[in-house]
């Protein structure tokens, strides 16, 4: 198999577990004891198929492109898709597909199993640069992969830009976030208020996000 690599890398991600399912002689990897992937092994215990979940238009899509892509073997065919082990999908895109494939197995679960999940990975990681938990959102995981790993392109901000608070405080002022910013919070924060906040929550919201900012 050429890519040697999708062991250590679904490891990697959180709260993900393996196991073999002896009858079908699959390594599957779940999230929230929930599969997201799985490699398919033959007689010989060698790779014939990598299997993994998409949105179907996506699905559908990839496999008009890639011949090495069909429906999913030994799985509905509208939401699964496998993937050859010695074909010519592209390492990154794999990778982009198997990222896809366990956000939308964890969105599927319930928020406090979400929740749980997630808690066992370090703050920092899912702190977005102005003191927002990424975890508590209802969009992350979902639609979105939160703001340090969507580089501030997420699901609120105007299509194809970063949000203007990470915009201001990575892109432009070259900070780790708007805890090491003198103007927390500022104008742009401001600006950026969530509709459907009142003014009295906002201002308990930007109290709670300073303080993450603080103890990070």
């Amino acid at each position: 198999m050429r890519y040697t690599w999708i062991d250590e890398y679904l490891l990697s991600k959180t709260g993900v577990t393996k196991d073999l399912q002896k009858d079908w002689n699959w390594l599957r990897y779940h999230i929230g004891g929930k599969m997201f992937a799985a490699v398919c092994l033959d007689e010989n215990d060698k790779p014939y198929y990598i299997t993994l979940k998409l949105e179907p238009a996506e699905g559908d899509f990839l496999r008009q492109q890639y011949e090495d892509i069909i429906p999913g073997f030994y799985m509905n065919k509208m939401h699964w898709n496998s993937i050859k082990p010695d074909g010519e999908v592209p390492d990154d895109l794999l990778k982009d597909l198997l990222d896809k494939s366990y956000q939308l197995v964890l969105g599927g679960l319930s928020k406090k199993k979400q929740r749980e999940i997630m808690e066992g990975k370090d703050l920092k990681s899912i702190l977005s640069c102005c003191g927002t938990d990424c975890s508590t959102c209802g969009c992350y995981g979902n639609m979105c992969k939160g703001c340090n790993e969507s580089s501030g392109k997420v699901f609120h901000a105007p299509e194809g830009q970063a949000c203007p608070i990470y915009e201001c405080s990575l892109n432009q002022k070259g900070l780790a976030g708007c805890g090491d910013c003198d103007c927390v919070p500022c104008d742009i924060w401001r600006k950026t208020k969530d509709p459907s906040f009142s003014e009295e929550e906002f201002e308990r919201n930007i109290q709670e996000r300073v303080s993450r900012l603080r103890k990070g």
